[in-house]
């Protein structure tokens, strides 16, 4: 049987003020009115069963998770005590699904990509489960046919073709330099890497035990009774004692046997404002509006982002990001970005959790 698992946990900063602790960047409605999460789980039609759909989340969110997604059991939904990074959400999930069904073949997506068009998507993601079921020793992960020379997400390169698609992985790189990205491209050997996996589930927990192996001993203790483990004290002391780190990190990279499917998809991280914003056409004077309506004159380069129809006038202005949420709006130099996170860590020490 085939289980998809969605991970939905991370907090969001850079999306700062719309992305907070209470409903962080996974709730966002900023794409035809449905939630980062709604959309993940709407491109999982047709390949998964909504019984067979798992999402790891933040404890406290599982409300929200339910009320978004009603046709997934609410067995399936994961609550973390706490963040302990990719590695950890996956170990959980995958000790979970091992205690219904061992010889499960497992998928793993996020909630914070955009990907079109759908039928590209899912050929992909079908040809990576039966990559994961023929080759049933190794680890799949899922690489975006690049269209630009990015600098900011990581590679893959790929080795020897084993079927039509699918490649061993020869290496992973970090996030590279302008020139490095080019080259990359040039050459046509490399892929981004998306952050999408499949595998059987005990292939997964063999090699969590392999590279991660104290990690790996919490979680199958956590997994084998989450059912009445998971809200108590207890789990969330033990979670609470897990290296954080992510599965790249901890397992992908250290692993002798991984194949990359090459997913040939437009494909956003939506990861910051400016990634947001460039899933919109801009007008002529470069100004993108998401969710807003906006009048600019006289400026250039800036962006506009709210989730309601709400007014926005600039004058005179350029490069400029202005993000309007219910109770705080944020005014930035578009160069400034990368501030939010220092931005959040004010706003803690001056008011406590009321704006973040």
């Amino acid at each position: 049987m085939r289980h998809a698992v969605i991970m939905a946990g991370g907090a969001g900063t850079r999306l700062w003020p719309l992305s907070r602790k209470r409903r962080p960047k996974q709730f966002m409605r900023l794409f035809d009115g449905a939630s980062l999460l709604a959309l993940s789980r709407r491109r999982l039609e047709g390949l998964f069963e909504p019984q067979n759909i798992w999402v790891v989340t933040s404890a406290q969110y599982l409300d929200l998770v339910a009320a978004e997604l009603p046709d997934v059991p609410c067995e399936n939904l994961i609550g973390e005590p706490m963040g302990r990074d990719t590695a950890n959400a996956i170990g959980l999930a995958a000790n979970v699904l091992a205690q219904r069904e061992p010889g499960a073949t497992m998928a793993v997506f996020t909630a914070d990509h955009l990907i079109s068009p759908q039928e590209a998507f899912a050929q992909a993601i079908s040809a990576g489960l039966e990559a994961a079921e023929r080759f049933a020793d190794c680890l799949i992960t899922f690489g975006i046919t690049p269209d630009r020379p990015h600098t900011g997400y990581g590679y893959i390169r790929r080795g020897e073709e084993l079927q039509a698609g699918v490649h061993r992985v020869a290496e992973f790189k970090e996030k590279p330099c302008e020139e490095v990205a080019q080259q990359y491209l040039a050459s046509g050997q490399y892929l981004w890497n998306s952050g999408m996996f499949a595998w059987k589930v005990g292939t997964i927990l063999a090699e969590l035990e392999r590279h991660l192996p104290q990690n790996a001993a919490v979680l199958a203790e956590l997994g084998a009774d989450w059912k009445h483990a998971a809200g108590t004290p207890e789990a969330a002391q033990r979670f609470g004692t897990l290296q954080r780190i992510s599965i790249d990190y901890g397992v992908m990279e250290k692993a002798e046997r991984v194949l990359v499917v090459e997913m040939k998809c437009q494909w956003v991280d939506l990861g910051s404002w400016l990634a947001i914003a460039s899933t919109r056409p801009a007008d002529e004077r470069q100004n993108i509006q998401v969710g807003a309506h906006a009048v600019v004159i006289g400026g250039r380069n800036n962006l506009l982002i709210s989730e309601q129809e709400h007014l926005f006038v600039t004058v005179g202005l350029d490069n400029v990001v202005v993000v309007r949420s219910p109770d705080a709006t944020l005014v930035c130099a578009r160069d400034q970005m990368e501030r939010l996170k220092e931005v959040v860590g004010i706003l803690a020490q001056r008011f406590g959790d009321r704006y973040i």
